[in-house]
C-alpha cells in the first residue's frame, strides 16, 4: 500500500506541476496512466479473493452461476467507478454520469437472475 500511495502522491505532484505548464492535457494522460498502473498492481490480489470465494462457494455447496454473476457485478461496479474518475479528472462530468448510468444498467440486468431465483424461493415458502 505504501508503494501505492507513494506513486500516487509523486503523480499528484506531478500532474499539478504540468497542469500548469503549456500542456495541461499532459496532465491527463498521466493520471490516467498512473491509475492504470496501480489497478494493475491490485489484480493479482483480486484473483486471491476470487479463488477463496469459490472455494467457500464449493464448500457450501452453492451455484457457481450465482457467484460468477455477483463477480461480474462487483467487476461492472470496480471499473465504471474507475472509468467515471477518469472522466471527473479530464473535467467530463456529463460523460461520467453517464458512465455510472451504464453501470446501473448493466449490474440489473445480470441481477435478473439472481432476483427471479429468490422471488422463486419467496414463493415455494408461501401457502
Amino acid at each position: 500500500m505504501f508503494a501505492i500511495l507513494g506513486l500516487a502522491l509523486v503523480t499528484t505532484i506531478l500532474a499539478v506541476f504540468v497542469k500548469d505548464s503549456r500542456i495541461p492535457e499532459l496532465a491527463i494522460v498521466i493520471t490516467v496512466l498512473v491509475g492504470t498502473i496501480i489497478f494493475l498492481q491490485v489484480l493479482p490480489k483480486i484473483s486471491h479473493i476470487v479463488a477463496v470465494f469459490e472455494e467457500l462457494a464449493s464448500r457450501a455447496s452453492l451455484n457457481t452461476f450465482y457467484l460468477a454473476t455477483i463477480f461480474k457485478i462487483i467487476g461492472i461496479s470496480y471499473i465504471a467507478e474507475f472509468g467515471a474518475q477518469v472522466c471527473r479528472d479530464a473535467g467530463q462530468g456529463a460523460i461520467a454520469t453517464k458512465v455510472e448510468f451504464a453501470a446501473k444498467i448493466l449490474v440489473m440486468v445480470l441481477a435478473i437472475p439472481i432476483i427471479a431465483a429468490i422471488l422463486e424461493s419467496v414463493v415455494r415458502l408461501l401457502p
